[in-house]
This record gives structure tokens, C-alpha cells and sequence, in this order.
């Protein structure tokens, strides 16, 4: 009996032992908690009571060559609600569903939805969320935040690109300079008591937005906005699918006008062009969205044509396989192998020398030309002028060209090339290629970034870009010049020419592909003065209708532009020299 009232003894006594140690854990546990975490539990708890609403950072400007700011910012609001601030949930609903245009149910949704906070809509006009805060609403708060905008519509639209609702860029040079242009934002920290009710006189931090840097770029608006109203004039008449138009300083590369017509609204960029037909699924859509923001003089490659005969031109110089007063003969076509090649004029050209092929743009001379050269020699000079890959240009998509193999390049395939067939390359590759020949030999790198800039105007970086000397010798360059203007004044560019100006170019008239749809693509090249290039301008005119000849119907377009702009650009006339008697040896 008494062996049992001990054992019950010693299990009391060690229950309480165990609740003693428990207690003393506790104990222990808490004062650790209340001295040494005391600091860490109480921001946590200041954590739970605050609310967080981010301040956007004004974007910064994209402005043209002039100073002409081409992308700025818009005050916008975004309106949201606080469920837990909200004391008339009815009056909240209906007044929103009515002043934004959003549907009541959707408005409930969110007024009775238990969150911090929920947005009921963004990139509200300011003046209709001065209205909002007129109902002083509680629960309901409106945020000034910015929404890019573009004071041109649609000028230069698939070179400056557009931003989302985060105002972030999507495309174009939005997104390339995304790092400057961004900024950072900015919060306002509000302090809200255990149910979420906003205290009120409570103090309210605040981190200011750092706004982002201005963008200069070389684009000039006079230039853009006449090369624009250009393609869209030619692009009516002749009833053609597109038109692009690049013009440059074949000097350093700066882009000073890339039309690329039809183009499209930066104010409302996911609104299809009108005439398109309503597609059938979000799929269908974003793809035609996709097609209508591409940029065909960087995304899109094409068979460039007897424009191309500039660069065979100039490697068969460069090599000493050809001089200007080297004999050719032209019945009409050249037989490589086993394919009859043809020359645009059936008849043929007869006997001409280099210098008139190139003036009649005769595809057996250029063909010779390549023959002379050889596949091994003329891949090292389509390598040498930097065709072989892309031009680096500082706009995203950029597409590469596409060109035979070396071991798959056989005597038909060097031949056609030759003349500019049978491979793609994008006109900014084009443009930039002829520019480098003509400049002197030295391999530019287009672009439009010039330099950033903080928003008291100090520069804050100005960017330089890679140029490659000597890709042909300054001879070549100076031969190449002559034949070019020779081109305009007496060949087969003459609807380019422009009194008291000497201007030098090269047509092309590409089919594409398939042969069997007869459609072409028809091309002018052209740069001024003939004898120091400082502008280079390229058209490409997609499937016009009628009369396609680059000759007649893209020649005329550049030298129209070069009589607006050159005089702009203080080139003035010069008197007209005799350009036949100039002697180039070699």
C-alpha cells in the first residue's frame, strides 16, 4: 500500500518537474524573444500594417537630331480600391462602373474581394481621375502614374517601337534603350491599423522616382516626315504592298530616316490597320499585330538585284580582275554550265566595256566579273565587306544573310549571285555595304543612338560604334564613285539625276519568289555629291503594279527627296562638271 502511494509521489513530483522545465523554457524563450528579437517582431508587426503603392518613373524623352522630342510622357492615373477603407461599398461601385466605363459586376468583384488593394483600371485620363476625387470616395485611391505618348502617331513607328502597361518597351528602340529610358520608380508607404483602416495623420513615406535618361537620336524629323509622305505617294500610285525608305550618312553611319510605309499608330499600337480583315482567334491576331510591327529594312531579307552589282563591282577591282576599259561582249545572255543565263535586254548589249556594262546594268558582264574572281575569291570579299553577317545595327530583329554555303556555291550559283540573285540580304545590309564602298573603304556601323542624358540635359554617355578601315583601297572607292555617277548622268539611273548636284547610284528590278507570280521588287540605291558622299539614300518598293522598273519608277523617287533635303542638309549645288572626261586608271 505504501510502495503504491510512493510510486503516485514520485509521478506527481516528476509531472511537475517536467511542467517546471516547460515553464522555465518558455520563460526563457519569451525574455529571449522580448530583449534580443525585440527590434526584428516589431518591424514585422509595422510590416503588416503598412501599405505599399508604387510611384512610376517618368520615361525618358527619345528626342530627334533637331532636339524634337519624338516619345514623351503623359499624366495618367490608376484608380484602385482598399476593401477594409471602403464605408459605402454601393456608392463606391456605381460611381466607378460610371466614370470609367467598367462593368458593375467586375467593379463588385474587386470592391468586396479582401486583398490590400485591387486595380480596377489604369491609364486613366488625369482629368477624369481629378474627377473621381472630387466624390472623395473612401477606399478609393487615384495614383498619377505616366503612359507614354507619341506626338507623331506614327511617325518612324517600327524605329522608335512603343511601350506595355508596365511602360516598359516592346520593340524598336524603346526596348534597345530600355536601361536609360526606364528609370526607376518610386513608393508611398501608408500606415493602416489591424482591420486595414488607413490611419489617419500618420506619417506617410514617401521614395521619390528617379525619372529616366533622355535618348538624342540622329533621325531628323523634316527628313522622316518628307521621306514618309514619298513612300506613301508611291506606294498609292503604284499600288505597291509596301515601300522602305533608308537614308544615311555614309560617313559614320548615322540613320537620319527609315520609313518603312505602311506604318502604324504608336498611340494605339494593338488596333489593327483599317481594311484588315477581323481574325478569328487572339492567336490570329497577335500574329498580324507581329506582321504589322515588323520592320522589313532590318527583320526582312530580299534578293537585292543589280543593286548588288556595286559590291561584285568593286571586289573585281579590289582583286585587279577587271578595269573599266576591259571589253565585254553581250548577245543577249551567258551560258554557265548548263544554264542559259539571260540579260535583260533579249537583244543584247553587244560590245561595251566594263564601265558601260555597269551603265547598262548588264548581268553577263557581272557575270564575267564573278567568273573572273572564282568562288573562293568572291566569298573572301563577300566576308571582307561585311555581308557575310549582320550590320549591328542598334534596333532588335536584325535578320542575317542568307547565302550559299562555299562548298555548295558552284559556277550557275557564283553567276547568279553575281548579278544579285539566288541569296538575301536586308536592305539596312544593302545601304550600309554601298555606303562603306563609297565612303573611302571604310565598313560603318548604322545607327540611331547618339548619346543619354539626364533630365537637366548633362550628358550622360554618348555611344561610339565599330568602323573597319580599308575593306576596299581608297583607289577602288574613287573608281566606284565614278561608275556610280556615270549610272545616273548616262546609264540606266538617269531619272535620278538633279540639276546642279552630281549624284551617283544604282537601280535594281528583283523578282521574287516564286518566279511564277511574276512579282517584283524594284530598287534604287543613290548617294550625294558623287565625289564626297555625305547622304546615301535606299528605296525598295514591294510589288508595284504596271511599270515595276527600279529605273523609272524608284530612281525618280530619291532624286526628288535629294532635291528637298540636300539643300536642308547645307549641300548646295555645285556647278555641273563634264564627268566623261574624268580618267580613273585601273
Amino acid at each position: 500500500m505504501n510502495t503504491n502511494k510512493t510510486h503516485h509521489r514520485e509521478k506527481i513530483a516528476l509531472l511537475f518537474f517536467l511542467l517546471f522545465l516547460a515553464m522555465t523554457g518558455l520563460m526563457g524563450r519569451l525574455i529571449f524573444l522580448m530583449v534580443f528579437r525585440s527590434e526584428h517582431y516589431s518591424a514585422m508587426a509595422e510590416d503588416l500594417h503598412e501599405r505599399e503603392r508604387t510611384i512610376k518613373a517618368a520615361r525618358g524623352n527619345i528626342i530627334d537630331a533637331n532636339g524634337t522630342v519624338i516619345a514623351t510622357n503623359r499624366t495618367v492615373c490608376t484608380i484602385s480600391v482598399i476593401h477594409n477603407q471602403i464605408k459605402k461599398p454601393d456608392e463606391v461601385v456605381a460611381v466607378l462602373s460610371k466614370e470609367l466605363g467598367v462593368d458593375e459586376a467586375e467593379v463588385r468583384k474587386k470592391v468586396e474581394k479582401y486583398s490590400s488593394r485591387e486595380i480596377i483600371k489604369t491609364n486613366v485620363d488625369k482629368a477624369l481621375g481629378d474627377q473621381i476625387r472630387t466624390y472623395h470616395l473612401e477606399g478609393v485611391k487615384v495614383d498619377e502614374d505616366y503612359k507614354r505618348y507619341y506626338p507623331y502617331d506614327t511617325l518612324a513607328s517600327k524605329v522608335l517601337g512603343f511601350t506595355g502597361g508596365d511602360n516598359q518597351g516592346i520593340i524598336g528602340l524603346e526596348v534597345k534603350y530600355e536601361e536609360y529610358l526606364k528609370g526607376n520608380n518610386g513608393k508611398i508607404l501608408t500606415m493602416s491599423d489591424a482591420a486595414g483602416i488607413e490611419i489617419e495623420n500618420a506619417a506617410e513615406d514617401r521614395i521619390e522616382p528617379v525619372p529616366g535618361q533622355d535618348l538624342q537620336i540622329s533621325l531628323d524629323v523634316n527628313i522622316q516626315k518628307y521621306c514618309e509622305q514619298a513612300a506613301y505617294q508611291v506606294m498609292e500610285k503604284k499600288g505597291a504592298k509596301k515601300v522602305s525608305i533608308i537614308v544615311m550618312n555614309p560617313q559614320n553611319g548615322e540613320i537620319m530616316a527609315m520609313v518603312n510605309a505602311p506604318e502604324f499608330n504608336l498611340n494605339d499600337p494593338f488596333t489593327l490597320s483599317t481594311g484588315t480583315q477581323v481574325p478569328a482567334s487572339s492567336k490570329e491576331k497577335q500574329d498580324m499585330l507581329n506582321q504589322m510591327w515588323r520592320n522589313p529594312s532590318i527583320n526582312d531579307t530580299y534578293e537585292p538585284g543589280s543593286t548588288f552589282k556595286i559590291i561584285t563591282a568593286a571586289a573585281g577591282l579590289e582583286a585587279g580582275v577587271v578595269k573599266l576599259d576591259d571589253h565585254f561582249s553581250c548577245p543577249g545572255f551567258r551560258v554557265v554550265e548548263d544554264r542559259k543565263i539571260r540579260c535583260h535586254k533579249v537583244g543584247g548589249h553587244g560590245s561595251e566595256s566594263f564601265l558601260q556594262g555597269m551603265m547598262n546594268s548588264c548581268n553577263p558582264v557581272l557575270i564575267d566579273v564573278g567568273q573572273r574572281l572564282g568562288v573562293n575569291n568572291y566569298y573572301k570579299y563577300f566576308e571582307q565587306f561585311g555581308l557575310n553577317g549582320k550590320t549591328g545595327i542598334d534596333v532588335p530583329g536584325e535578320a542575317s544573310t542568307i547565302m550559299h554555303k562555299k562548298e555548295n556555291m558552284g559556277l550557275v550559283e557564283l553567276a547568279t549571285v553575281s548579278f544579285g540573285q539566288s541569296f538575301q540580304i536586308t536592305p539596312t545590309q544593302l545601304i550600309t555595304t554601298s555606303a562603306s564602298i563609297v565612303n573611302g573603304g571604310n565598313r560603318i556601323t548604322p545607327h540611331f543612338g547618339i548619346k543619354v542624358s539626364a533630365a537637366d540635359g548633362e550628358s550622360v554617355h554618348t555611344f561610339d560604334y565599330p568602323v573597319r578601315e580599308g575593306i576596299v583601297s581608297s583607289q577602288t572607292s574613287e573608281t566606284m564613285r565614278y561608275i556610280l555617277e556615270q549610272v545616273v548622268s548616262e546609264g540606266g539611273g538617269k531619272k535620278a539625276k538633279l540639276e546642279g548636284y552630281r549624284i551617283g547610284g544604282k537601280t535594281a528590278t528583283s523578282e521574287k519568289l516564286p518566279r511564277s507570280l511574276k512579282k517584283y521588287i524594284s530598287s534604287f540605291v543613290g548617294f550625294a555629291p558623287a565625289d564626297n558622299p555625305q547622304v546615301i539614300a535606299l528605296i525598295t518598293i514591294d510589288e508595284p503594279q504596271g511599270i515595276y522598273y527600279g529605273g523609272t519608277i524608284a530612281a525618280p523617287v530619291i532624286a526628288d527627296i535629294f532635291k528637298n533635303i540636300l539643300p536642308y542638309l547645307g549641300i548646295d549645288p555645285t556647278e555641273e562638271k563634264t564627268v566623261s572626261t574624268i580618267r580613273i586608271s585601273g
